[in-house]
């Protein structure tokens, strides 16, 4: 934002009408505490402290006060970076170290809401973790302002902050504005959490996972946190959605228009790959909208219709009379189920992948891109993903390279034209042979596929752009047919080779596009309806 226009900065009418809604649930009175610096970030400090003041003015139950780094108030509660904007400091150990903008908007008003009513959300089994712990943690998730995934993480720090706010802080930090602490952390992708000084995970976590690592202060296996008989709340419905891209969320708009009762659950964030795309081109209606707008949209219509239960992995999916999907917190009944779980990064395989993921390699540019901002990075690929990235990546002042291992692109030709034009480097006839770094990604050994020569080039980051594979380890476990390359097998209803089961989306395979996903979700949950109102694998009887 141009700095001359930052007194002028307010938000959206529109905006503010959906605040107001949501302001209305608030309990309690909150504090907002902001903490500037002058010559430290100003450009964030003044939006922050305007934001606030937004804020306040939509809802009395929320005040503002501003202080600078250095006062009594600041010395209180130890807080030294520029902006940092805490939430009622008087009762919760919970802040922001940087502007709560972009995609941490979200996070930081639930954690108004949830201060207002005194209520953590957590699980009764998180909260009965909880209570078992007997030492201080300081939690720390390191974001972008522009990560889908991050303020899901970053929610679960602070429900454990409001569940014990006598052992645990959290805190939500910028890594691409406070580099000083990213690199101390070594921090490479995001969200990147550190308890206790130590860095335990990268990625979005379930909260029983979270809530675990909070306890035992090191990164465990999720199937260590799952007990089948822990699932506590029962759910009857008509018709089960696994999946909330797009797909899944059109499918349970359907399912509930059609008069199923219907139910989504998503182990992640809602939005799928959509949601990490930075810009979609190709949907009816829009010249151009950044996929996380995108799925915002869709959300907002599903949500009118169907509850979706979010970051919620399913454990076991059981076919019997009725069709159960277990996760820790719940077990679902219905006489439907359709599987739209999607597709996820495929990997290189190459050696130092694994090891440099979170230090400079990754899958999401969305994500990550503003941390290698004026650094030499790598995007591996030649599809429309690849290119997208690149260009991302090139607008926010990376420095990029393209690597394909073929003598012209598969993305469409629009995207070819703005990498020729942007005068974007491409290495052809090439592949990554290794990603060699100590901490963190140095220099990628590359191979010519045509001469076989190798040659090594210098690199912060590279960025895996290379395709997809299914997410099918649910279909497999209740044996659906799956094609060579790993996709469920549909007829052009959606259904499956198991009746009451269905598939749509990126998990079918073909042609994975928005715009087919959505087509597919509608249809399975079609189907679904007319299944259940007239089972097509139950023998006709005959009437006499």
């Amino acid at each position: 934002m141009d700095k001359k226009n930052h007194q002028d900065w307010y938000l959206p009418e529109e905006t503010k009408k959906v605040l107001r809604k949501r302001f209305k649930d608030l309990d309690e009175s909150v504090h907002l505490a902001v903490f500037t610096k002058k010559g430290e970030n100003d450009e964030f400090n003044q939006i922050t402290e305007l934001f606030v003041k937004e804020l306040s003015s939509i809802s009395e139950k929320i005040t503002g006060t501003f202080h600078t780094i250095g006062d009594e108030t600041a010395k209180k509660y130890k807080v030294t970076r520029s902006p940092t904007v805490m939430i009622q400091p008087e009762k919760y150990h919970i802040w922001y170290t940087g502007a709560p903008f972009g995609e941490e908007g979200r996070s930081f008003i639930d954690a108004i809401m949830m201060v207002s009513q005194n209520d953590s959300r957590l699980s009764q089994a998180s909260r009965n973790r909880l209570a078992e712990l007997k030492e201080k943690r300081h939690v720390m998730v390191f974001v972008t302002l522009s990560c889908p995934y991050c303020p899901g993480q970053v929610i679960n720090g602070f429900k454990a902050a409001i569940e014990r706010p006598d052992l645990i802080s959290a805190e939500c930090i910028d890594a691409s504005e406070q580099m000083e602490l990213s690199q101390r952390f070594n921090v490479g992708a995001v969200p990147h959490t550190v308890i206790n000084e130590q860095s335990i995970s990268k990625g979005l976590e379930p909260e029983e996972k979270f809530i675990e690592e909070v306890l035992t202060l090191k990164e465990i296996e999720l199937e260590e946190t799952y007990d089948n008989q822990s699932a506590s709340q029962e759910v009857e419905v008509d018709l089960i959605v696994i999946g909330a891209g797009p797909a899944g969320l059109t499918a349970g708009i359907y399912g509930a228009r059609s008069g199923l009762e219907t139910v989504v659950i998503e182990k992640g964030n809602i939005g799928g790959q959509v949601a990490i795309t930075p810009v979609v081109e190709n949907w009816p209606g829009f010249k151009s909208i950044p996929g996380q707008e995108l799925m915002e949209m869709i959300t907002a219509q599903t949500k009118e219709y169907v509850p979706i239960f979010e970051n919620e992995p399913i454990h076991e999916i059981k076919v019997g009379k009725h069709i159960e999907a277990i996760t820790s917190k719940r077990i679902l009944r219905g006489k439907a189920l359709i599987l739209a779980t999607g597709t996820t990064h495929r990997k290189l395989e190459v050696n130092g992948e694994e090891s440099l993921y979170g230090r400079g390699v990754s899958y999401c540019a969305t994500c990550d891109g503003y941390l290698y901002k004026n650094k030499q990075v790598i995007v591996v690929g030649g599809g429309n993903t690849a290119l997208t990235d690149a260009l991302y990546l090139h607008n926010i002042g990376a420095k990029v390279t393209l690597v394909h291992r073929r003598d012209e692109f598969r993305a469409e030709n629009h995207l070819q034209e703005s990498v020729k034009r942007e005068k974007i480097k491409v290495l052809w006839n090439s592949e990554v042979e290794k990603i060699k770094g100590s901490d963190h990604v140095e220099r990628v050994v590359l191979i010519n596929n045509t001469t076989n020569e190798f040659r090594t080039i210098d690199a912060d980051a590279v960025f895996v752009s290379i395709g997809e594979t299914p997410m099918n380890e649910l279909a497999v476990q209740i044996g659906l047919k799956l094609d060579e390359s790993g996709y469920v097998k549909v007829d052009r209803f959606g259904r499956t080779n198991i009746p009451r089961l269905y598939a749509a989306g990126d998990i079918t395979g073909g042609v994975r596009q928005i715009v087919t996903a959505v087509g597919e979700g509608a249809t399975a949950a079609t189907s679904a309806f007319e299944d259940i109102s007239h089972p097509y694998w139950q023998p006709v009887q005959e009437t006499s």
